[in-house]
């Protein structure tokens, strides 16, 4: 066993299966581990992954290995390049906060994607620009993080914005939306697309507001944008070499019957395998995006479908890529308002993106759901119950109308929203 072996298994000793977002220790001691394995330049990421691979082995080594991976490929890089980084704050005023006895969800998520982003780039010709936009949350949250990055030795790199600062107007990709309060999630990502692009970034990369993705992992999407040409790179949470810890039990068992409308309905993205629409892990070159952004569809949840539908539109190649993301569900959007709420949301989007696209989808499905789906209660009615076709469905079966077909949907959804008699 060689020495750098035996590092590794010591690592794997001491490493932890359990990973907090808002424990500062658990974030420091994941890249300090992440270092140790980075100096081990005898051992390939080919070995990592199949070390990572193993039965047991401990989460904070899968983390770990991947942020590795992403650095060793900026190491590389040759070629100076700037990243815009975005990500909306609506309700965030809790994670940007620190952790205490009174904010037991903090993450103190901006100071820890500084870091992140810092450790990644470090004595590389990566650099990044943050740009944090407040979409209209009514606890402060643009002040909260404009404190904290006027309060950093990296406040030159961010640029902390507030949608509606931009609004109304009179042109432009927003000037269909007429206020911040119109805007969920996609208003206040089009506007920071907005200031990076005129901040001459070569290409921007959009998550969440939350420590769920680690930003050391920016390699990952910047490897087939530099050394393929793909100009738009999406994360796959669903792929084998993912690491995903997520909370899914905040969905009923009817999340099977969503989807596989979803499914159909986005027949165009889903068929391509694009299984991941909603992952906050996505790149898109400058030029790509500029057009994209042009004339959004959506300001809401269902953007991404939008954005994915508009690149398909223009003959983009897309590229996927395995990441890890660990669940922040704590303070999610989609439990402060309601699950149902943001389902709706996106399927709406979807069914209108589509059309405004021209992509392929199931016009029955659509119309199923412009005829009986009017509001996130009736998804409420369909969510904690599964009709039979799907019952014993794969997830990869999803979406195909012989396993149920859209007036099969019709007929559920009209039966399960009718009122419900209780045998006694």
């Amino acid at each position: 066993m060689t020495v750098s072996e035996k590092v590794i298994q010591q690592v794997l000793v001491s490493a932890s299966d359990y990973f907090d977002l808002t424990e500062a220790a658990h974030q420091h001691k994941l890249l300090k581990l992440a270092n140790t394995l980075y100096c081990l330049k005898d051992i390939s990421i080919d070995r990592y992954q199949e070390i990572a691979s193993q039965p047991n082995c401990p989460l904070e080594f899968k983390l770990a290995i991947k942020l590795v991976e992403s650095r060793r490929y900026l190491l590389t890089v040759t070629k100076p390049i700037t990243v815009g980084v975005v990500f909306a704050m609506w309700g965030e005023h809790n994670r940007l906060n620190v952790k205490d006895a009174t904010n037991p969800h903090g993450e103190d998520s901006l100071r820890v994607k500084i870091e992140q982003l810092n450790w990644v780039t470090q004595g590389t010709v990566v650099d990044w620009r943050l740009y944090p936009v407040d979409d209209g949350c009514p606890h402060n949250s643009h002040n909260i993080a404009k404190s904290i990055a006027k309060g950093s030795v990296d406040a030159q790199q961010i640029k902390v914005l507030k949608l509606s600062d931009a609004l109304p107007a009179a042109d432009g990709p927003l000037k269909n939306l007429a206020s911040a309060d119109d805007s969920r999630k996609g208003g206040a990502i089009i506007y920071g697309c907005q200031q990076a692009l005129e901040d001459g970034v070569e290409c921007v990369m959009y998550t969440d507001a939350d420590n769920s993705v680690h930003l050391g992992q920016l390699g990952l999407l910047l490897k087939p944008f530099i050394m393929n040409h793909h100009h738009v790179v999406l994360g796959n949470r669903k792929h084998p070499d993912s690491i995903l810890v997520k909370q899914e039990e905040r969905w009923g068992v009817g999340i099977k019957t969503l989807r596989h409308m979803q499914r159909m309905i986005g027949q165009e993205i889903f068929s391509k395998g694009i299984k991941d629409t909603q992952a906050a892990f996505k790149l898109y070159g400058a030029g790509v995006l500029r057009e994209i952004i042009q004339n959004p569809t959506v300001y809401d949840f269902s953007f991404d479908t939008d954005w994915i539908l508009a690149a398909m539109e223009m003959k983009q190649p897309i590229a996927t890529v395995p990441f890890a993301f660990i669940d922040s569900a704590a303070e999610s959007a989609s439990v402060v308002q309601g699950p149902m709420t943001t389902w709706y949301t996106l399927l709406d989007g979807l069914v209108k993106a589509v059309r405004a696209r021209h992509a392929d989808h199931d016009l029955a499905m659509a119309s199923v759901f412009d005829q009986e789906v009017k509001s996130h209660e009736d998804l409420e009615a369909i969510i904690n119950v599964l009709p039979a076709e799907l019952a014993d469905a794969a997830d990869a079966d999803l979406g195909d109308p012989s396993l149920m077909s859209p007036s099969a949907v019709k007929e559920w959804i009209i039966k399960m929203k009718q009122p419900q008699t209780v045998a006694f």
